[in-house]
């Protein structure tokens, strides 16, 4: 049998770096059930397809959320509002836990990082795959689309698209991908991406999944 590691957890501290970070020390159970609590409520609150990823950083005084997103004009809306509207939901998703914590923080900082190329960010293009099968295109189209828009891109080396589910409102689920380029997922210095979303379909859940292979990284 096969051991599959997690293509993230694979260069974590290697190529990676945490997604949540900072300090942490006795508060360690609370602090994680509000980082929880804050990505759930952003993935609700945003637009879907926009958002690559969501990282936390924790200081001795404040909590920085940076959120790396291919249209940040949706996210920051007119004056500003939108981030307002953010925090304000924030800080109720931390008055849940609050009571638990030694020392609260109340200081929110929010970042929002434009992502210029979105054919580049490997969770923007599954976001965009599901998306077109949720509006019944046929997957191998939508496959074929997405691999010919990524491996135009001169950084990228390698790409593979893989569905799985009821493909095409089939009875029997099955599992389909497309590959074009070189794609060395056992190599660490090997630069990576992956990403993953889901397409939610009247016959059920497609999951979506993408490698795109940016070359290789020597420290």
């Amino acid at each position: 049998m096969s051991h599959k590691v997690h293509p993230k957890s694979f260069k974590t501290r290697e190529m990676k770096d945490w997604m949540s970070r900072g300090f942490y020390k006795k508060n360690f159970p609370a602090y994680l059930e509000q980082d929880f609590k804050i990505r759930q409520f952003l993935i609700k609150k945003i637009p879907q397809g926009i958002v690559q990823d969501i990282e936390l950083e924790r200081t001795s005084s404040a909590l920085k959320i940076i959120i790396k997103t291919s249209r940040p004009a949706l996210i920051i809306g007119r004056g500003g509002k939108g981030v307002e509207d953010l925090k304000a939901g924030i800080e109720k998703v931390l008055l849940q836990v609050q009571s638990r914590l030694k020392n609260p923080k109340n200081d929110i900082k929010i970042e929002i990082i434009e992502i210029k190329n979105p054919w580049l960010s490997a969770s923007l293009t599954a976001q965009w795959v599901a998306g077109q099968i949720e509006k019944m295109v046929p997957f191998r189209r939508v496959l074929k689309m997405a691999i010919s828009k990524t491996i135009e891109q001169k950084e990228i080396q390698g790409v593979k698209v893989e569905v799985s589910g009821r493909l095409n409102g089939v009875e029997i689920s099955r599992r389909e991908w497309l590959k074009e380029g070189r794609l060395p997922r056992q190599t660490i210095r090997a630069v990576v991406e992956y990403g993953f979303a889901k397409a939610h379909c009247t016959y059920g859940v497609i999951g979506v999944k993408v490698w795109l292979y940016k070359g290789e990284k020597f420290s």
